[in-house]
């Protein structure tokens, strides 16, 4: 099974239902439309002189142009490399270089930005207007036929990590990975495949999370709309007026959708609301619960193990709320054909409840990082096909899977582990606080101290001392913050997660007319 075998059987079944539409009700495809589109894409691409195993990068935002493309670079046998456009374009160029590019398409209004790209690309296709051959004028000249079946283990994507800085690390995705993704996130994200009147709306970037449920819908003949940019008002428009029922946030966007006064009935329609990207404080989860839908879904996975690898569905969030908070703490239980552990430094299984380095096996697990066998530090990344994800965690005897940390962002204070996020979920309870982050910064006595940098909810007042006193209650005095921060915003990464890396450097920059 293959991506252009999807779309095929997709065109060939549902034919005059509508697959795709974008927020013009006029910018719309029925699922023969698109497979026909697909097709044409496809071939065209081929016929610049790009050939099967071949990269091209795909930059453009939401759109139903994004949505075709991505399944047309795929269904051609050539490697799909998104450019989040949320990225620097240095970025961009070292993406490129490390992928060795041969195809580019781009949105017209990314088109200076991406020029240094697209000097050193062969075949590139714009959408829009531009120098270049254009999209339409790719569809219009190709002439349409089978798209030939693809062997299920032949690449059709690199993943870059979001903020991608130095050396990228490309994430090797198969149609295997692709196809498992499918059936795990129908059954165990879904529950089970949506129906003809269901409709998924892509409120975040395709190239993100949202992108992992186009073929799930696509398969099973349900509508799905694109939103362009994230906007809380009109994503519950869109609810509201538009048929919504399905989609998936990271817990900023939930955060903001809370702050904007949306209430249950303005979402009255939503038969899931899925979150992923980062934990969502089970504060959050419960105010999520109360004032928008108890339809919540979480699922977890990474670049290099494509979502879910766990799912803590509607079940969990209804037990968790209803007298087993530590539940809401959980990433859930692994998904269909997910095997799942957690090992210690020396790689050897621990036993339920021990904290170690979480690995995973199972067809969702990348083919490897490209270029791995010229780079040293992406070599033990897969180990005898088990995934070592660099999340700290431990298992329950029923396999519910807690992620403690990543291992990078474990704070050491006076000999001490600290985890972040155990220390974010305190002040997340704090009265009047709307968002929370807690890094490590170096510190002369006690190798790092704990910073926790808040914002508060519209109309809270929240100060440095009502934080401290909160934890003074709740924590450990090695794991209390030394310093406590009370910001306006939070700096986001490209997948619209906050950006420790950014305060941390931030934190740790020198006061201005500081001497060394």
């Amino acid at each position: 099974m293959d991506i252009g075998t999807l779309v095929t059987r997709a065109g060939h079944r549902f034919g005059d239902r509508v697959a795709v539409e974008g927020s013009d009700t006029a910018d719309r495809r029925t699922f023969a439309e698109l497979a026909d589109r697909v097709t044409r894409i496809a071939a065209g691409l081929l016929s610049l002189g790009l050939n099967p195993g071949d990269r091209v990068l795909d930059l453009q935002s939401n759109s139903t142009a994004y949505l075709e493309t991505d399944l047309a670079i795929r269904a051609a046998g050539l490697v799909r490399v998104a450019l989040n456009y949320r990225l620097h374009p240095t970025d961009w160029q070292r993406i490129a270089g490390d992928c060795a590019a041969r195809g580019l398409i781009y949105h017209e209004r990314f088109g200076a930005d991406v020029a240094p790209v697209r000097e050193q690309i062969e075949h590139v296709v714009v959408v829009g207007d531009g120098p270049e051959t254009s999209l339409e004028q790719l569809v219009a000249g190709a002439t349409p036929g089978l798209l030939p079946p693809r062997d299920p283990d032949d690449l059709c994507g690199l993943h870059y990590s979001s903020g991608t800085t130095g050396h990228p690390k490309g994430a090797q995705r198969t149609h295997r990975n692709w196809v498992a993704s499918v059936v795990n996130m129908t059954f165990d994200v879904l529950g089970g495949p949506p129906g003809p009147d269901d409709c998924y709306v892509h409120a975040g970037p395709v190239t993100h999370t949202s992108g992992l449920f186009v073929l799930p819908f696509l398969v099973a003949g349900a509508r799905q709309l694109v939103l362009p940019t994230w906007d809380p008002q009109t994503f519950l428009e869109s609810v509201a007026e538009r048929g919504a029922t399905h989609t998936a946030l990271v817990p900023t966007m939930v955060a903001r959708l809370l702050s904007s006064g949306a209430a249950r009935e303005d979402l009255a329609g939503l038969k899931m609301l899925g979150y992923a990207g980062a934990p969502m404080p089970p504060e959050q989860m419960r105010r999520a619960h109360d004032e928008l839908t108890p339809h919540l879904v979480q699922y977890y996975g990474l670049v290099e193990a494509i979502p879910p690898v766990t799912v803590l569905d509607a079940a969990d969030h209804a037990r968790g709320l209803a007298g087993e908070p530590e539940l809401l703490t959980s990433a859930g239980r692994p998904a269909l054909g997910v095997e799942l552990g957690v090992v210690d430094e020396d790689g050897q299984p621990l036993r339920p409840g021990e904290v170690g380095e979480v690995v995973t096996r199972g067809d969702h697990v990348m083919a490897g990082y490209y270029n791995a066998a010229q780079r040293t530090d992406l070599s033990k990344a897969v180990v005898d096909g088990w995934l070592h994800t660099g999340d700290l965690g431990r298992l329950s005897e029923d396999g519910h899977l807690w992620l403690i940390d990543r291992k990078g962002d474990m704070i050491i204070s006076g000999g001490y582990n600290i985890y972040p996020r155990e220390v974010e979920e305190v002040i997340a309870e704090a009265p009047g606080i709307d968002e929370v982050a807690v890094v490590g910064v170096a510190d002369p006595d006690w190798g790092q101290r704990v910073v926790a940098l808040v914002t508060a909810r519209a109309g809270a007042q929240v100060t440095e001392d009502q934080v401290r006193d909160f934890c003074a209650t709740r924590l450990a005095s090695y794991k209390k913050p030394k310093e406590v921060r009370v910001v306006g915003e939070f700096p986001l990464n490209s997948t619209g997660k906050i950006a420790k890396k950014v305060l941390r450097a931030q934190l740790e920059e020198p006061a201005e007319g500081a001497t060394s």
